[in-house]
């Protein structure tokens, strides 16, 4: 039987050992960090605390739904046992009646839903959507690492150093920021000020427990790139990167990549890129050799006709 816990109902060190022993665990399903990313979320449990399934709720136009909380890439159904298509089934119909608006992101684990739908449903309000996301592992020595690169990847790196760029290490995340909205964020629409909180929230979370990497790049005697790293068993995320102009054109950006993976070249660990949706950096993470993966996003519309069309309405304004 699967149990509708509120946000003070649930155990959160039970939670956080079913991550910690899961065989798909993520940093993004840790109590901690979804105490950051959505304050008030609930949970799914099943089997005492064997299966979870972590619930973000918040509202749009007063209406309560689930929604992918900024900086949490990938939910859904974490457990200690293999995760069947049918169990993610279960879940899915155990979400409360109440969010009648569903928007989330489930984990690779769940199977591609989008193109298997072993677990069926006639629900045409329900649907599933395939998103991308890159890996690479890093497994390998450096050299064998760096063979894989692109050869335009390979020109950035030659072109940095040439033009003087330097790596540094940081754990201010405020100049990055700052970067970034100077600069790609002013034509990103999602990302707004309650975003940019987040992720300082965020990033002063994992500095404390030891699981922030930042990496600036600096020309001229000025910081003109940077990557955030979130990493966690062996999971390195690649949680926020910035530019301005000049690092678009003096190779900056790849070698803050070339750096990290070059420091953890020959262990276990995972470099998870991120953002593959978007074609271009999609683009620019495949050119280091890194591997194709894929999840499905959740979308549930149980709203009634005139809400809908009202929705769509304010959606056009």
């Amino acid at each position: 039987m699967i149990k509708y816990l509120k946000h003070h109902e649930i155990d959160k060190q039970r939670w956080d050992d079913c991550i910690n022993h899961s065989t798909n665990g993520l940093i993004y399903a840790l109590s901690w960090y979804l105490n950051v990313v959505c304050p008030n979320w609930e949970a799914l449990i099943k089997d005492d605390y064997q299966y979870v399934f972590p619930l973000t709720p918040g509202k749009k136009y007063g209406i309560g739904y689930l929604y992918q909380p900024y900086f949490a890439q990938q939910l859904g159904v974490f457990s200690v046992h293999p995760i069947h298509t049918v169990i993610t089934g279960m879940f899915i119909s155990a979400i409360p009646k109440k969010y009648r608006l569903v928007e989330i992101n489930l984990n690779e684990s769940q199977g591609i839903l989008a193109e298997n739908p072993v677990w069926d449903t006639n629900d045409k309000n329900i649907r599933f959507i395939q998103n991308l996301n890159l890996k690479l592992s890093l497994n390998q020595s450096y050299k064998e690492l760096l063979s894989r690169y692109s050869q335009n990847t390979k020109r950035n790196l030659k072109k940095a150093r040439e033009s003087g760029v330097s790596i540094v290490n940081t754990t201010s995340v405020t100049e990055i920021i700052e970067m970034f909205r100077q600069n790609r964020g002013k034509d990103i629409k999602k990302m707004n000020d309650l975003a940019y909180t987040i992720l300082q929230s965020l990033a002063a979370e994992c500095n404390q427990r030891g699981y922030l990497r930042i990496l600036g790049a600096v020309a001229d005697g000025k910081l003109c790139a940077g990557v955030v790293f979130v990493s966690w068993n062996q999971h390195h995320i690649l949680l926020f990167s910035a530019v301005n102009t000049q690092a678009r054109h003096n190779g900056a950006m790849s070698l803050l990549v070339d750096s990290f993976i070059k420091e953890h070249a020959g262990s276990n660990g995972i470099l998870d890129f991120e953002g593959s949706n978007d074609v271009n950096l999609a683009r620019f993470y495949r050119s280091f050799g890194s591997v194709e993966n894929f999840y499905d996003s959740l979308r549930i519309n149980h709203l009634s006709f005139i809400v809908k069309a009202g929705l769509f309405l304010l959606g056009k304004k």
